[in-house]
């Protein structure tokens, strides 16, 4: 199972794909505390960012982040989609544009036939940390240590990260039930 997650933002907008390989694992999994990086449960496929120019027209900013996420769906063949929701502070302006970026990664997942699935900020962190207010650092270290050899360089790459593993582990607490 392959997902495609993805901290939106219409300057940066983070992606990740990581795919759970829990099925390939079997009872090796039990035996051994720690597996040979083949053989992980969860593996970092790719990662990286949708970046715009700050001052070109909005439209053409969405028309580069759909394109984008056309070409990462197409490359590395996601199944699902996990979406950081969006939260609204101070600047209303920037809201808007990332609604609008979020509803294009989106728009342009579901038709490629992705299941979308969106989680709060406060959720993610709480999966990947134990913590729901934890901070950008120390997410970054639980990221390090659930994917071993994982060298995640930006914040909005780390995010996309993050809430992907957060519906991998979402699912298979759903899969138990």
């Amino acid at each position: 199972m392959k997902i495609l997650g993805i901290d939106p933002g219409t300057g940066r907008l983070g992606w990740a794909v990581v795919e759970s390989r829990a099925s390939n694992v079997g009872s090796q999994a039990k035996k051994k505390r720690q597996m040979p990086s083949a053989k992980r449960p969860t593996a970092l496929v790719a990662c990286g960012l949708i970046e715009t120019l700050a001052h070109t027209p909005l439209a053409e900013r969405l028309e580069v982040i759909y394109k984008g996420i056309q070409d990462i769906i197409k490359e590395y063949k996601p199944e699902e989609l996990a979406i950081e929701e969006l939260f609204f502070v101070k600047n209303v302006k920037t809201a808007i544009s990332v609604s609008q970026a979020c509803g294009v990664a989106i728009l342009a997942s579901s038709l490629k036939g992705l299941k979308i699935f969106e989680y709060k900020p406060n959720v993610i962190k709480m999966a990947i940390t134990g913590y729901g207010h934890a901070g950008k650092d120390q997410i970054v270290k639980m990221l390090k240590l659930h994917l071993k050899g994982c060298k995640i360089k930006q914040d909005d790459t780390a995010d996309a990260v993050g809430v992907a593993l957060c519906h991998l582990q979402s699912r298979k607490s759903k899969i138990k039930k």
